[in-house]
């Protein structure tokens, strides 16, 4: 059986409880989201580091980040308009500076490169798409990633709208699901996590993904339905493909019972 939670709240007398729609993050005043740069001041992207196969994720983890990205592509639930969705992907900001590697991004109207095996290609680079990504989401494993402090501040720095931060065993004891908008410099905790610009949100969802029962956060739509993914889809497809045989068969056999022969 699957089951939507709604958003949680983090119990109240619990260190960074963040139920108040209070700023918790901030950029400096008047900084740009992204400054576009001339391509002679483009960066060298051969001299970073996009890749440094270092096996860090947990299973859980690993298949979570995935379920966040693969019903993006299988159901298009954000119909024509053009994305990228990636998972644990370097994410360059700025030159000197070592890049994030957010569990989930989410970046709307753009188009990730036919060729993906040139560097400049490999990773997100904010000044080669022109922009930050829309959504960054983080999966807790650990008290040690920084999740509601140094990526909070950090995120609202780069001028991300929305940052979540998906908490399954409450190991930051603020709540398993927090979500924040940028507003218009600064983080302030979100009552729903719902995303007006595109029509999804995101759900606790408890059911069985890829033989493992547990909690899970899925894309819904603006009716709270769940983003299926692609084996859900044929899944729906095959059921539907059963019942018309199953409506086909029981035809056939009253027309022979009638003493006619089915077609």
């Amino acid at each position: 059986m699957s089951i939507i939670v709604p958003i949680s709240q983090p119990s109240p007398g619990i260190p960074g409880d963040s139920r108040e729609a209070a700023p918790v993050a901030s950029a400096p005043r008047g900084a740009a989201a992204c400054d576009i740069l001339p391509p002679e001041a483009l960066p060298d992207e051969e001299s970073l580091v996009t890749e440094d196969d270092t096996p860090v994720d947990g299973v859980y983890s690993e298949k979570q980040m995935r379920f966040l990205t693969e019903p993006l592509y299988s159901s298009r639930p954000l119909g024509e308009r053009i994305f990228l969705a990636t998972a644990n992907v370097g994410l360059f900001f700025a030159t000197g500076k070592p890049p994030h590697v957010p569990d989930v991004l989410l970046s709307l109207d753009v188009e990730a490169p036919q060729d993906l095996w040139p560097k400049k290609n490999r990773s997100y680079f904010i000044w080669r798409y022109a922009k930050p990504p829309d959504v960054v989401i983080e999966v807790v494993s650990n008290r040690e990633g920084g999740e509601d402090d140094f990526k909070l501040r950090s995120y609202a720095d780069i001028g991300i709208p929305y940052y979540v931060i998906w908490d399954p065993e409450e190991l930051l004891r603020a709540g398993v699901l927090r979500v924040f908008s940028r507003q218009p410099t600064r983080y302030r905790a979100m009552e729903k996590a719902f995303f007006p610009e595109f029509g999804l949100g995101l759900a606790i969802w408890h059911g069985e993904f890829e033989g493992i029962e547990a909690d899970w956060l899925r894309w819904v739509d603006a009716n709270g339905e769940v983003v299926p993914t692609g084996a859900e889809l044929a899944q729906q497809a095959l059921q539907l493909l059963n019942a018309e045989r199953q409506r086909a068969d029981r035809l056939a056999a009253q027309v022979r019972a009638l003493g006619g022969a089915p077609e």
